[in-house]
């Protein structure tokens, strides 16, 4: 089957896949010199303050109170009927090569936010890991098996994209990407990892669907065409 054929197949099966993310005024998604100890490289938090008061963001997190206003609903909308996830390795613990004799759990702690299956792509086998309500799967046959894999358990939900950048990317390039939801913090970081690069999407068309400023961040909504390249 044809890799055209078959990438037209996978997104015709799924409800929606979906992808929200923070991003500096200059593009970036992290800063230079991220780890394990440091996620978000050198200046990425600041990408994020605008989403730790909501009430949604801490209801998730296991914590009260909160702010609730228009970003607050935005984020609300994000996580609202997500049935799976996928993102990549360098989002689950900043890491690449093989997981070793104790390999990290993530940055999420005992219980993360999830509470839907994540799928997990990545170049090395690893037996699923299951924390509080989630449970992480370790897809290595790459991101059109990791969607399918979603898809099935997600049973019409949609599928989010969570990131990094480069799983965006690859779901943009394979034309499976419905919605793009970019968050502008006003900030400029210089250099790190950029949500997309210069020549990769050439001829990717993006319908604008909504435009929503808020404290310390604008939001820019978006629904992703396929490439006319």
């Amino acid at each position: 089957m044809g890799a055209t054929k078959r990438r037209a197949e996978v997104a015709s099966e799924m409800a929606e896949v979906r992808a929200s993310i923070s991003v500096s005024l200059d593009g970036f998604v992290a800063g230079p010199n991220d780890s394990r100890e440091n996620p978000l490289g050198d200046g990425g938090k600041r990408l994020h303050e605008w989403i730790y008061d909501l009430a949604s963001w801490r209801e998730v997190h296991g914590l009260e109170g909160g702010q609730t206003d228009r970003a607050d609903e935005i984020f609300a909308e994000s996580i609202e009927n997500v049935g799976a996830v996928v993102m990549g390795r360098r989002m689950f613990d900043n890491g690449e090569g093989p997981w070793g004799d104790e390999p990290f759990e993530g940055h999420w702690g005992e219980d993360p936010p999830f509470g839907v299956p994540v799928f997990v792509l990545t170049h090395h086998e690893r037996a699923p890991l299951e924390l509080g309500e989630t449970t992480f799967t370790f897809v290595t046959d790459g991101l059109e098996v990791a969607l399918e894999r979603a898809t099935e358990a997600a049973d019409g939900a949609d599928v989010s994209t969570a990131g990094g950048a480069r799983t965006i990317q690859q779901c943009v390039e394979a034309g499976v990407l419905d919605e793009l939801e970019v968050h502008i913090a006003p900030v400029l970081l210089g250099d790190g990892i950029r949500l997309f690069e210069r020549s990769a999407h050439a001829g990717t068309e993006l319908e604008r669907t909504r435009v929503v400023e808020s404290p310390g961040v604008t939001h820019l909504q978006f629904r992703v065409g396929h490439s006319s390249a």
